[in-house]
């Protein structure tokens, strides 16, 4: 597969730089911290959607011939969106909420260019089995998820104990719904074959 253009991945997420990886494109890497505030208008997936494209933004004026992948995750507990956690108490909580139930995951991915921009999400729901108390301190002691949306990573210990199902796209809930970005990047005439 070729490029017709540099691919840049703005993210510091180990996970999408590995998703990215996997599809065998090659890409670089460029990080800046930028502010994830949206407006309180905005609904689930307009959220994922706007953190995205708000992304993209700040590296808009470095842009050349480079097409820019950014994209941002969110949790839905029904319209609660969960963030990343500020400490313990607050992942204990946002799995507490979690267990027993189902809950979306939206990733918004926006591709752009110096002349154009594309943002689009992917969703996928995610049923938990009912979790302990233990097995709820056992994952936030051991594996501190506090740099994570709802308070876990499914290829993590919580997923393989926890997650009884998922409909859609399993890599959407890591942090890229590579299926569908690939898609647009072939239909942007990003990826030829």
């Amino acid at each position: 597969m070729n490029l017709s253009r540099p691919l840049l991945l703005a993210s510091n997420s180990p996970r999408r730089k590995e998703l990215l990886t996997s599809l065998g494109l090659p890409f670089e890497v460029r990080i800046k911290e930028v502010k994830e505030d949206f407006p309180a208008s905005l609904k689930r997936e307009q959220i994922a959607e706007f953190l995205a494209s708000h992304k993209a933004d700040a590296y808009q004026q470095e842009l050349q011939n480079d097409v820019l992948i950014t994209a941002d995750t969110i949790v839905c507990l029904g319209d609660k969106v969960l963030n990343k956690p500020a400490n313990y108490e607050e992942a204990y909580k946002m799995l507490r909420s979690l267990s027993g139930t189902f809950h979306d995951v939206i990733t918004g991915v926006c591709i752009s260019t110096n002349e154009m921009k594309s943002v689009f999400h992917d969703t996928t729901k995610v049923f938990f089995k009912e979790l302990s108390d233990a097995e709820i301190d056992y994952y936030i002691t051991n594996y501190k998820p506090l740099d994570k949306a709802g308070a876990y990573g499914i290829q993590e210990w919580i997923g393989m104990i926890g997650i009884e199902r998922i409909e859609g796209s399993y890599f959407n809930v890591v942090g890229l719904p590579v299926q569908k970005l690939y898609t647009q990047l072939i239909e942007l005439g990003i990826v030829i074959h």
